[in-house]
């Protein structure tokens, strides 16, 4: 056995907790969760379904945690785990699952395969059988700040822009505000108008705020590619940032995977609570609205829907909120077919959308997606998740379907009653 598989040999026992060992000794082979994966619906494959991408890990704790498992082991009934096995596996665990939660709602038993494949992640990235593109995203991460490698001159060039164009200040390193902004990437070089809305919206409220120069990026890769330490570390950063600033809220931007690695992992990842409450920035929207700080004028008069992201709607519980928004901005909202918990996800999460080897069958899987758009009738979609813009633009022109994708914090900054004074 070479030394890499037996680290990632060993980063399977490690994970094999109470919850993921009561997992697989609870399953009852149903295949509902099949049913519930995109991958699966849209190819039509057995090998794409959830509990089967679970299949190296599951032998680890049959063979290292069951009675049976060891005397088969012991016997050489059962074979162990092998390089190729898991280089065999790759593909399944990073490119044919986002981690979108969608599985775990339907298991009849309570089974929490995204849980699971998080896990098994740790496994996959130790041995080595971890995709090129999330291991470099991840370096860059850790090396640079930031998974697409952009730096603070990057920020500062976006914060001039916003400056001229608003004529508002973006505060930078202020300490005891009420909020420290993060943003992801793709905000950074894909959608300035979120830092321009942010600046307008908070104005109007009347709230204080900052970014800080040293933890401007939201994005941690760490938790997508499966690395704990890795992930630790871009977490740090940010709580370091806010301690020292002594901020009441972090805000998480438009993006699904930081909300979760931050929100929910990270308290465990730092193995302390927080001093700072964080929110994402649609609950903070939201928050503000109900308070009467935010004044809007006008209703868009557009035939809109609503995407809800994976990991902001389903795993992190944030689904009215948006739907409050719209009530105040929206003449013509639709829902879509399965939307709020059980929305179906757009086929980039979880670091597919950055793992270029997935693309063809991102593409193939964003069927499901393309249907449900389609049954609202609309040509304007909202969500609130950076990722999943990038990846329905994308999937969109692919099919050639001629839908506008735009952020809802930028669609409420478009109404408020202070943008016509500007």
């Amino acid at each position: 056995m070479s030394a890499t598989l037996a680290k990632g040999i060993n980063s399977f026992k490690d994970v094999i907790d109470a919850p993921i060992a009561s997992f697989f000794s609870s399953c009852v082979h149903c295949g509902l969760c099949a049913e519930a994966c995109l991958f699966y619906t849209e190819t039509g494959d057995a090998k794409y379904t959830p509990i089967h991408k679970l299949e190296p890990l599951r032998r680890v704790w049959q063979q290292e945690y069951t009675l049976l498992g060891k005397l088969g082991k012991a016997l050489g009934l059962s074979k162990p785990i092998t390089d190729e096995e898991l280089a065999e596996w790759e593909p399944l665990v990073y490119d044919s699952c986002t981690m979108c939660g969608r599985c775990a709602m339907v298991c009849p038993v309570g089974n929490d395969l995204t849980y699971m494949i998080r896990k098994m992640r740790e496994g996959m990235s130790a041995s080595g059988h971890a995709p090129a593109d999330l291991v470099g995203a991840t370096t860059r991460a850790v090396n640079l700040g930031s998974p697409m490698g952009i730096k603070w001159p990057a920020v500062l060039a976006q914060i001039k822009h916003v400056q001229d164009e608003t004529g508002i200040e973006v505060p930078v390193e202020k300490s005891g505000v009420d909020y420290l902004v993060l943003m992801s990437s793709m905000e950074i070089i894909n959608f300035p108008e979120y830092l321009s809305a942010l600046s307008r919206i908070f104005k109007q409220a009347g709230v204080s705020w900052t970014l800080a120069q040293d933890a401007f990026e939201a994005t941690n890769s760490g938790i997508q590619i499966g690395a704990s330490d890795l992930a630790r570390e871009i977490v740090s950063r940010i709580v370091i940032a806010a301690e020292r600033l002594k901020v009441k809220c972090v805000i998480s931007p438009e993006c699904g995977h930081a909300f979760t690695a931050l929100r929910w992992e990270g308290p465990n990842l730092m193995g302390k609570a927080y001093t700072f409450d964080v929110k994402h920035i649609l609950e903070v929207l939201d928050e503000l609205r109900s308070a009467g700080k935010l004044k809007t004028n006008g209703k868009d008069k557009r035939p809109l829907t609503y995407h809800d992201p994976c990991q902001i709607a389903r795993r992190g519980g944030v689904i009215e909120q948006p739907r409050h928004i719209l009530g105040d901005i929206a003449a013509d909202f639709r829902e879509m077919p399965d939307a709020g918990k059980m929305n179906w996800c757009c086929g980039g999460g979880g670091g597919v959308s950055a793992n270029s080897r997935a693309e063809p069958l991102r593409l193939e899987v964003f069927k499901h997606k393309k249907g449900q758009i389609e049954a609202t009738g609309v040509k304007t979609l909202v969500t609130a998740c950076a990722n999943c813009r990038i990846v329905m633009e994308e999937s969109l022109e692919h099919y050639h379907m001629k839908v506008e994708v735009i952020g809802l914090t930028e669609l409420l900054a478009e109404y408020l009653v202070e943008d016509k004074a500007l």
